[in-house]
């Protein structure tokens, strides 16, 4: 089965490439402009672009794909990237929470 989906962020790519995660990814932006992801459980591939948009091949069945999604989620939230009014955001009500201690 092949799907396709798409979360609302982009993707730091070669942040993930070089994080814990690295083991399961293959990522040459030179030649191919996603990031493969190798998920053991399921057995699924999945590539992933900087756009947030993610195609999800190999799965046996449509719970596999919703298991893939499901397990990557957390790791595609950790490497969002945030656009500088986000960050400045951010930053903002950091230092506000800060200055009310």
């Amino acid at each position: 089965m092949v799907a396709s989906c798409s979360v609302d962020f982009k993707i730091m790519l070669e942040k993930l490439s070089n994080s814990d995660h690295k083991n399961f990814c293959t990522y040459h932006p030179e030649t191919f402009p996603g990031l493969i992801y190798h998920m053991k459980e399921p057995k699924v591939c999945l590539l992933i672009f900087c756009s947030g948009k993610i195609v999800l091949t190999g799965a046996k069945n449509k719970e596999d794909i919703d298991k893939a999604f499901k397990n990557i989620q957390p790791t595609l939230n950790l490497y969002r990237k945030r656009d500088l009014v986000e960050e400045k955001l951010k930053m903002s009500n950091f230092t506000a929470a800060k200055n009310s201690l």
